[in-house]
């Protein structure tokens, strides 16, 4: 039962990712011109709201984040999305383990550039006070969180790692035989 929730949980995560990714995240790879009003709105709404100058000048070592982010994590949105939501499907573990430790991986320096990066004032003011960085901090956090949760599902359940102790002595009974 508590896997099925994590499931539901990784489900909820992947299929909502994926309007995030192209609506929003994606703009700081296109020209201005290329998305709608309304939607430059909602992400320079985001950016003044909650002080992350990285989404409206975005640094080049971000932006290389979210051109992975376009390239390999979306095509994968759909089909992780689709796995979680059907369950137990054991085909998605590598994959799953390969995205969360890619996604882990990136948002450590994003954290660090948020706790400890000195932010200019203009032209994107970034968050200048710890209450300011914490509150940051927190909309990013999820996107490590979630994808710890994911890699260690894939790597200690087992309803998706098959290879427990007893799977591994049986396997070496019958090789004997």
């Amino acid at each position: 039962m508590f896997l099925r929730v994590l499931e539901i949980v990784y489900f909820i995560y992947f299929a909502s990712h994926i309007p995030i990714t192209v609506l929003i995240d994606v703009q700081a790879l296109f020209p201005e011109h290329v998305y709608p009003p309304a939607l430059k709105s909602v992400l320079q709404w985001y950016a003044a709201e909650f002080n992350d100058p990285m989404v409206m000048d975005p640094p080049v070592w971000f932006r290389s984040f979210v051109f992975c982010e376009a390239l390999v994590q979306l095509p994968f949105f759909p089909v992780a999305a689709c796995a979680f939501l059907k369950g137990g499907c054991k085909w998605i573990r590598t994959p799953a383990i390969v995205y969360s430790v890619h996604v882990a991986t990136t948002l450590v320096p994003i954290l660090g550039h948020i706790l400890f990066h000195n932010f200019p004032l203009v032209p994107h003011p970034g968050p200048q006070t710890l209450h300011e960085r914490l509150t940051l901090v927190s909309i990013y956090v999820p996107y490590l969180i979630i994808p710890i949760m994911i890699l260690l599902t894939m790597l200690f359940s087992t309803a998706y790692n098959s290879s427990s102790p007893s799977g591994r002595a049986s396997s070496k009974s019958k090789k004997k035989r």
